[in-house]
């Protein structure tokens, strides 16, 4: 009878121990299949991180935009203009300005501006090969003259000579590339299109207008 009773003792105990190590067991496995979604949920923020981080970039620092030519203040040295004849020659100091707003240099080629009067040349001046910086302008002062030796029987010139207002165009087209990372060159053309009148009697660029 004792023997009978051990053994119903031990075989309970040994069901225990076994009901144990099934919790046990359970209890570790929840804990791994927990550690397991921790781990995929830091790696899908950190994917979708990165996602942001590379459009951000691409929209931003990797998107190439147009440089821009314009022209500075004008500042008139020597002016001449006579409506019986009619002509006009004048000489001024102005500044060629290549904006450029990329994250990386604009290198351009030498170029030409050209400066017309209803779209017959007056004059030129040349602008030398250079660089604009990353997100920053390139400056170069430059001497203009103009003159209307080419202007032959134009029927408008006498008429706005005695005026007192000149009205003039100027034109210019810049081509070069714009480098990125050290390892991507896009090539951009920088133009521009301006339009100036100036005052006889002062001897001043009324206004000034580019495009």
């Amino acid at each position: 009878m004792a023997e009978k009773i051990k053994q119903a003792v031990a075989s309970v105990k040994g069901y225990t121990r076994k009901d144990e190590e099934s919790a046990t067991s359970q209890t570790d496995a929840e804990l791994k299949r927990q550690k397991r979604i921790k781990l995929f949920t830091y790696i899908g923020i950190f994917l979708v991180f990165q996602i942001i981080v590379m459009t951000v970039f691409g929209l931003t620092v990797m998107k190439v935009k147009t440089p821009k030519v314009r022209l500075g203040d004008i500042s008139i040295t020597n002016l001449n203009a006579a409506a019986s004849t009619p002509s006009f020659d004048t000489t001024f100091n102005t500044q060629i300005r290549v904006k450029n707003t990329n994250w990386g240099p604009y290198k351009f080629d030498a170029g030409t501006i050209t400066f017309m009067y209803q779209g017959v040349p007056v004059g030129t001046v040349s602008v030398p090969k250079s660089k604009a910086g990353m997100r920053s302008t390139k400056k170069i002062n430059v001497e203009v003259s103009l003159n209307s030796d080419a202007l032959t029987g134009s029927s408008t010139l006498g008429s706005e000579l005695s005026s007192g207002v000149v009205t003039l165009t100027s034109q210019a087209k810049l081509t070069g590339k714009v480098e990125l990372m050290l390892i991507m060159k896009k090539k951009k053309s920088a133009t521009m299109d301006c339009t100036m009148a100036i005052d006889l009697s002062t001897k001043t660029v009324q206004s000034l207008q580019c495009k």
